[in-house]
């Protein structure tokens, strides 16, 4: 992630979560200039072991140890990293973070200047309540028939959640002269991805759901075009192209002409066509 700035030069972030939100908002953490650790258990992140590739990513630049926390030399390996943390991210339930000292009254009086973020799948008692990425965005109707999602909105949304939550922290510690805990829910993320859909926006009438010709995808001669042209002067070019008198964009008969257009055109002559008309449209292969 390319950044002008570095604005958490100098914060250092302590990360207990495993998987993919912590890890993925410790890279952004990271990104910003905070000096990021995160301590594993001794088999490591699963994420390693199933997709080695992302782990590797998401934890360039990241300092990386392993520790038993039950044990008593685990234990004191974090306190020790600890004492020179200024946010602690985790994504524990909050039962177990309670079992390893880890609740925040424990940690607050221990660490009065250390800040807690905790990452949990849903707020209040539901914290307690297992659940993945899947289940939380199918609790916000974001699940389409029987296919998975084509990636993990709620856990990449959690982590950038969990980022701001951080700032927020360092923010709210200087006022105050103190750690504060902030909570992340992945539930509520998903919750957070899924209010243009609770909104009607994209539903199929509206002109961001299918409605607009000019905002759809077609099929194409060799494959796939995503279509943009929302704004009227977009949309008044792109049917200057196809050779369309602009009108209703709502309408039928324009979805149908556009459609035929679309059709008859290659990927090349579009691609060639959106640099030409500065035209907002992106070509895809046929679909998999």
């Amino acid at each position: 992630m390319a950044q002008t700035s570095k604005p958490l030069t100098g914060t250092r972030v302590l990360s207990l979560a495993l998987n993919l939100p912590g890890p993925a908002a410790l890279m952004r953490l990271h990104a910003l200039g905070a000096r990021c650790s995160k301590l594993e258990p001794p088999a490591g992140d699963p994420l390693q072991s199933y997709r080695p590739e992302a782990y590797a990513a998401l934890h360039a630049g990241v300092r990386v140890l392993q520790a038993d926390l039950k044990s008593e030399p685990g234990r004191k390996v974090l306190q020790r990293e600890l004492a020179r943390t200024d946010v602690l991210l985790t994504s524990f339930r909050p039962s177990a973070l309670k079992r390893l000292g880890l609740d925040w009254s424990a940690l607050h009086r221990q660490f009065p200047q250390l800040c807690l973020v905790a990452i949990v799948g849903a707020p209040g008692a539901a914290a307690e309540i297992p659940g993945h990425d899947l289940t939380y965005m199918a609790e916000q109707g974001l699940i389409q028939g029987l296919n998975l999602p084509p990636t993990l909105y709620a856990d990449m949304g959690g982590a950038l959640m969990a980022c701001e939550a951080v700032l927020q922290a360092l923010l709210q510690r200087k006022r105050k002269g103190q750690g504060v805990r902030q909570e992340v829910a992945l539930s509520e993320a998903a919750a957070w991805l899924g209010l243009p859909r609770h909104w009607g926006l994209v539903s199929p009438t509206s002109a961001v759901g299918g409605g607009h010709a000019g905002y759809r995808v077609y099929a194409c001669k060799d494959g796939r075009v995503a279509v943009a042209a929302l704004e009227p002067h977009f949309a008044q070019a792109l049917c200057g192209a196809a050779g369309l008198q602009a009108g209703a964009m709502s309408a039928p008969a324009m979805h149908q002409a556009l459609e035929d257009w679309f059709a008859r055109q290659t990927r090349h002559t579009l691609d060639a066509l959106a640099q030409r008309l500065d035209l907002p449209l992106h070509t895809l292969p046929p679909k998999d």
